[in-house]
């Protein structure tokens, strides 16, 4: 019989990996995720980290790289948010150089 801390690290294995399958991309850019916490509603709660917490293409990387990657590679999670996503009408946003 699993525990819930069995599943849990299951869970969190599998979130890792998918992560790490769309980091190299993240890392082109000067950035990188960071898993926060998985909620027992099954949201993952994630930190954008180096440029993609400033960029305001963040929204569209969470959602569109980040989000589909992990939902295809652990169906049960619901939703996935950032803790510190970053609006495009951000004053303070901040594209990374390369993307200038």
């Amino acid at each position: 019989m699993e525990t819930i801390k069995t599943l849990s690290e299951d869970l969190t294995e599998r979130i890792d990996r998918a992560l790490d399958s769309i980091r190299p991309y993240l890392e082109t850019d000067g950035g990188d995720v960071k898993l926060v916490e998985i909620t027992e509603d099954m949201t993952v709660k994630l930190e954008l980290l180096g440029a993609c917490g400033s960029c305001p293409m963040s929204t569209m990387t969470l959602k569109a790289g980040v989000e589909e990657a992990i939902k295809k590679a652990v169906p049960e999670i619901k939703h996935v948010d950032a803790i510190n996503i970053t609006l495009p009408d951000d004053p303070n946003a901040k594209l990374p150089d390369n993307m200038q």
